[in-house]
Formats: C-alpha cells, sequence, structure tokens
C-alpha cells in the first residue's frame, strides 16, 4: 500500500521495526503535501523546517531509546485545523482579522498530541471562524473535495477532511459546533467523532459558540479515531468546562460483533428532504448491522425539527459576544488611516472580517438586545433543553442511535453561498446533537451513483463513546467502504 494511506497503527509499527524513520516519513509527507495542496487548498500554512527538525530529534530519540517504549502516535506527520493554537507556528482561524497571529503557547490538544510523539507539518484550512459547512468562507480561498475537485469537502473542518481522506496527514483534529466534524468526515470518506461536552479540553481553541464547540478527532478508520481520542480526552483545569470523570480505555472497546446491542432509528431523520441514494445506503448499512448481531427499533425525537432554528439563535448570540475581543486593539489586523476609537473598531472589524461572520455577529447581537432576549434567546434554551431530554428518553430504550450525518453528498462549490439557509439546512441531522452536548460519530457507510461518498451517524449518550467505537468498528470490520481512497 502507498506510503501516504497507511493507518497510525501501521506507520507506528514501521517506525518501531526501523523500517522508516520519522524524517523519511515527514519528507515524503511534506512531498505529497506540496504535489496536492495546490488542487486542494488544504492547508494555510505549512512548516516544513520545524517538521524536519522535530523529526530528527525525534529520530535521534529512538536512536537511545528502546523502540518498545515509543508512545503510539510517535514520528507520525500531521496538519492540524487553524483554530488550535500552535507555539510559534501562524493561527489564523482562516480570517484575515487574525492573519498574521503567532499564538505564545499550544492548546491543550495539541500540546498531548505533541507529547505523544506527533510532527506538525502545518495548519488546515476550514470556514472562517469555523461559521460554514462547506469551507468557502475562508479567508484564505475554498478547500476542495478530493474525491471531486469541483465540489465542497463540507465545513467547517473541510480542510481537516480533505487532507486526511487525500492522504496529506495521516490524522487531525477538527473542531464540532454543529456537525463541523461529522459532515465533513461524511463527504470525505473518512471517520469522524464528536466527544461528549467537556471529554476534551478546549482551552487553547479559538472559541466560535462555547457551549457547544468540541474538540474531537478525525482518522481514516475507527481504530486511529480511538487512538487519537485516547490521546486528546481527559480532565483541564485550565478549560471550566472540562469534566472530571476517568477515560476508559477506547481500543478495548473495539469488537467485532454486536451480539445484545439495540440501535434506535429516529424516524424524524428519514422524512422528506434525505437524498433517495443515502437512504438506501443507511438502509443496507442497518441490514449489516442487524447481521452483526444488533437489534433495530424506531424510535421517536420529537422536537427534531425545532434543532436548526434554535441552533441559529443560541450559536450566533455566543459567536457576537466571543468575537467582540477582535477589535483592532488586542489581537491581529488593524484598520489604518484611522481617527477616533470608534473609528478603529469599526474599520477594524468591517474591513477584518469576512460576510458570514458578520451576518452572525448581527444576528446574534439582535437577539441579546434588550427587549428580545427573553422572545428569542431564552425561548430557544429551553427548547435546547426539551431537545436533549428526548434524546436522553430515547437512550434510555437502545444504546445508540442510527442516522444519516448530512442530507445530501457532497454539492458543488458556489451551489448554496448566495441561500444561507439552504446551506444552514446542511447540519441538519448533526446540530441537535451538539444542542444536546452527547457523543457523535460518522463511519463511511456507502458511495452514490457519481462516487460521492455517504456517512452514517451514530449517537450514544453522555460519555458513551466507547458504544460508539464497539458499533462502528463491528460495520466497518463487515464492509469495505472506509478502504476507498480517491484517485489523486
Amino acid at each position: 500500500m502507498e506510503l501516504a494511506h497507511l493507518t497510525l497503527f501501521e506507520i507506528h509499527q514501521k517506525i518501531k521495526a526501523k523500517e522508516i524513520s520519522c524524517q523519511e516519513i515527514t519528507a515524503a509527507q511534506l512531498k505529497r503535501i506540496e504535489k496536492l495542496n495546490a488542487q486542494l487548498n488544504a492547508f494555510i500554512t505549512l512548516c516544513p523546517e520545524k517538521a524536519m527538525a522535530r523529526a530528527q530529534e525525534l529520530d535521534q530519540h529512538l536512536a537511545k531509546n528502546p523502540a518498545s517504549d515509543l508512545p503510539p502516535l510517535f514520528g507520525v506527520p500531521m496538519g492540524l485545523k487553524d483554530i488550535f493554537l500552535t507555539e510559534g507556528v501562524r493561527t489564523t482561524c482562516a480570517s484575515k482579522i487574525l492573519g498574521d497571529y503567532i499564538p505564545p503557547y499550544n492548546s491543550t490538544a495539541v500540546q498531548k498530541l505533541l507529547n505523544a510523539g506527533i510532527i506538525l507539518t502545518g495548519k488546515l484550512n476550514m470556514d472562517e471562524f469555523a461559521m460554514g459547512s462547506s469551507n468557502e468562507t475562508s479567508h484564505f480561498g475554498p478547500c476542495k473535495n478530493p474525491w471531486d475537485l469541483n465540489r465542497v469537502p463540507g465545513g467547517s473542518s473541510g480542510g481537516s477532511a480533505s487532507a486526511v481522506s487525500s492522504g496529506i496527514s495521516y490524522a487531525t483534529l477538527g473542531t464540532d459546533t454543529g456537525g463541523s466534524i461529522r459532515q465533513p468526515a461524511s463527504l470525505t470518506s473518512i471517520v469522524g467523532l464528536k466527544p461528549t461536552y467537556g471529554r476534551v479540553s478546549r482551552y487553547g481553541v479559538i472559541a466560535f459558540a462555547s457551549s457547544l464547540d468540541q474538540v474531537g478527532p478525525m482518522a481514516k478508520d475507527v481504530r486511529d479515531c480511538a487512538l487519537m481520542l485516547q490521546t486528546i480526552a481527559g480532565y483541564d483545569p485550565k478549560d471550566s468546562t472540562s469534566v472530571n470523570q476517568p477515560v476508559p480505555n477506547y481500543l478495548a472497546a473495539l469488537k467485532k460483533d454486536l451480539k445484545g446491542i439495540r440501535l434506535g432509528i429516529p424516524q424524524e431523520y428519514f422524512a422528506e428532504g434525505l437524498d433517495p441514494e443515502i437512504e438506501k445506503s443507511l438502509q443496507q448499512a442497518l441490514q449489516t448491522l442487524k447481521e452483526l448481531g444488533a437489534t433495530v427499533k424506531p424510535v421517536q425525537l420529537p422536537h427534531t425539527e425545532y434543532g436548526v432554528p434554535t441552533y441559529y439563535i443560541l450559536a450566533p448570540a455566543e459567536a457576537s459576544s466571543n468575537l467582540a475581543r477582535y477589535d483592532g486593539v488586542r489581537y491581529g489586523f488593524r484598520a489604518k488611516n484611522i481617527e477616533t476609537l470608534l473609528d478603529l473598531y469599526e474599520q477594524s472589524k468591517t474591513q477584518g472580517f469576512g460576510s458570514e461572520v458578520k451576518r452572525r455577529i448581527m444576528l446574534g447581537s439582535y437577539v441579546l438586545s434588550a427587549g428580545y432576549y427573553d422572545a428569542y434567546y431564552l425561548k430557544a434554551q429551553k427548547v435546547r433543553t426539551l431537545i436533549r431530554q428526548d434524546f436522553l428518553n430515547a437512550l434510555k430504550e437502545v444504546d445508540a442511535l442510527v442516522t444519516p450525518t448530512s442530507p445530501t453528498c457532497a454539492f458543488k462549490l458556489g451551489e448554496k453561498t448566495d441561500d444561507p439557509l439552504k446551506m444552514y439546512l446542511s447540519d441538519i441531522y448533526t446540530i441537535n446533537v451538539n444542542l444536546a452536548g452527547l457523543p457523535g460519530m460518522c463511519v463511511p457507510c456507502g458511495f452514490n451513483s457519481q462516487n460521492l461518498p455517504i456517512g452514517m451517524q451514530l449517537i450514544a449518550g453522555p460519555f458513551a463513546e466507547e458504544k460508539l467505537f464497539h458499533v462502528a468498528f463491528a460495520y466497518e470490520q463487515a464492509t469495505v467502504w472506509h478502504k476507498r481512497r480517491p484517485t489523486l
């Protein structure tokens, strides 16, 4: 198999056996990035000198220490979404307003990956401040889908998904506020997991909507995804929303049969609007899950239809508060030829933010304004509670839920950019999981007649990521979808 398409486990075995050095694998990965990034626009920033220096340092470490003591991600080159702070490496959040920002420290998740041995190759493209479902709102231009360069890879972690799918990053991290890991994973045929809110530290991750954002892994298969979560999960005293709960052994949850597992099918997720080819793939996947030993039953999530409007009140409200700090004084871009302080604020934001970010700031400011708070924001919070209760009630009857991840396969670049409401519906099957704070996972489950990937979403109760890994691994071992690679 081509080196670029090896899994994390396969790379680890090769490095342990000294079949390949960290410098050799890093040089090969940088060469592939140089070849493909012009087509994909997956990387915003590259740091080849730092990467090769780190690889040399790791090779020297390996020469002096037993290979059996290597941490699990030792020597793996990896790009990271440009929303994670990386010490000494430019972090833009795909925005002009942070175009030259170089952080003085690493986010907790990045530091854990570095401690486990990764080699940072650069920062990956995304929707500006993670606001988007297609990776078309980036100040640095849209990212492309490796399965069809005329189509989007999904958003906001589109650069991360495109990089893993095309083999220019062996795995990576994304952030998921309304589906930004699972939807791009579905559109590019990789595995993506949004953990339970609070399972992974958000310290050092640029905030979009703080009560919804969560960090999660994106990888080629379920086992790599489990390894990545094992590395980054855990309590962090630097993050006040981090939950102090033991981290289970996720790799031990990988089993090949589903005897005794009960799966629920929310009827509301298989209604009008779902692409017939996606529904057909999901029905075939359900049949496979039954053959593996699972029992399947219909369940109801009666407040599902209120998820999208609720999300688009709460998320912009939090965004308008979080983005107030970018005022031209403390971070990044500052407008020139300014006469007054008020002009500095106005012009820095006007020139520094893109149109989608401005739209959400205005919407959020409106719903939080005097006279409208009770009518919109408070009511949305009450609906959010009802949506969470729906999930908890359904998950009393079953171990996990099975749904589509996206209502369509990857759409063409520019197809939805003039219609924000149509674009917002791209996350219709993922948003409610964020509102409920639950873990959700996307695994490849087929391709449509145009050879575009289709993903299946699995949802479990709070901190029940092991159940997701169990179901996803059993399904993956019984199918071949995760082994297909795009031709580039």
